[in-house]
């Protein structure tokens, strides 16, 4: 298949996962059901479980035990587990990124209208719901790691502690937190340094990048130092995604992107932007991008998809 084409494959294997491991908007209450699915079933990259999907692949599964077959996996090296088994930590890592983004949307934090091309969830249904169902979204995520994997006790360990880790409050909220801290301090004598830029946007962003390469080579069985070099994958990959984000926020409109365009200038917030001008953040982006895509090479297993994939967050144009 074309980078195109395998993108779909696993766009359309993501959008049937999450259907499929949602909780039906049927189910009592329907509102708060209702709510979640709007908000995960709404579009967008799939690019978290697309990785943890892509990453899973890598690894053989006779090749995954580390120390030979007789030795117990370790909580860096789990018990082989087939590419399929995937799903549930995909799903589980959109749910939380998808979580992420209703509460963002919040009108106590970044108060948008717009997200994935129609109302944001608190303006489809309320606040009070909103923030509910970005609750619940969390919550479900962990609840997919304890059913999905509950056969592989050690399995189970290493994907539920990825992602609290990811997601907790040195890194992802972290992260949050100190982008609302960061509001309107351009110009004054606290003006975001490029070090705190960097530390809002390696945990906001990156940290959950890093996470859905992780948990797709912790379930295709990636040892110790290939779930390492994983993680500098996405360490690089979320820091040039994050680039090229604050790019197109002040370059690209409304409908294109699909949120609201130039947000961050309006809340004065400091950006790759504004800290270093277009040109200088196209070069850092461009430089995130190498970095990524030469820790991939070393991995084993075919890298083409994801060095393309790669590749391409960089060009996008939303």
């Amino acid at each position: 298949m074309t980078f195109s084409e395998q993108l779909a494959h696993y766009t359309a294997q993501v959008e049937d996962a999450l259907d499929a491991l949602l909780p039906p908007a049927t189910a009592r209450p329907t509102r708060l059901h209702e709510a979640m699915r709007y908000a995960v079933l709404g579009g967008g990259k799939r690019l978290r479980p697309t990785l943890c999907l892509a990453a899973a692949e890598l690894f053989e599964p006779t090749k995954l035990r580390r120390g030979g077959d007789d030795t117990a996996p370790s909580e860096t090296a789990c018990a082989p587990a087939p590419p399929a088994a995937a799903f549930g930590a995909a799903v589980s890592i959109e749910c939380l990124h998808c979580y992420s983004l209703v509460h963002d949307d919040l009108p106590c934090m970044d108060d948008d209208d717009l997200r994935r091309g129609r109302p944001t969830t608190h303006r489809a249904f309320d606040e009070a719901t909103a923030l509910l169902a970005g609750d619940a979204l969390l919550t479900h995520a962990f609840a997919l790691l304890a059913e999905h994997y509950a056969d592989s006790p050690a399995l189970a360990h290493a994907l539920t502690r990825e992602l609290a880790h990811a997601a907790g409050s040195r890194r992802l909220i972290g992260g949050q937190m100190e982008d609302l801290l960061a509001e309107k301090k351009q110009g004054t004598e606290n003006a975001v340094t490029a070090e705190t830029l960097d530390f809002i946007h390696l945990n906001k962003t990156a940290a959950m990048i890093e996470a859905a390469l992780v948990m797709g080579g912790l379930v295709g069985g990636a040892d110790g130092p290939q779930c390492e070099t994983l993680r500098t994958v996405g360490r690089h990959l979320g820091l040039g995604f994050q680039i090229v984000d604050d790019i197109l926020d002040a370059t690209a409109d409304t409908a294109t992107l699909g949120k609201t365009a130039g947000k961050d200038a309006r809340a004065e917030k400091t950006t790759y932007v504004s800290l270093y001008g277009i040109d200088a953040a196209q070069a850092r982006a461009e430089e995130e991008t190498q970095r990524a895509l030469a820790a991939l090479a070393t991995l084993p297993g075919d890298t083409r998809f994801l060095a393309d994939l790669t590749r391409s967050l960089t060009d996008r144009k939303k």
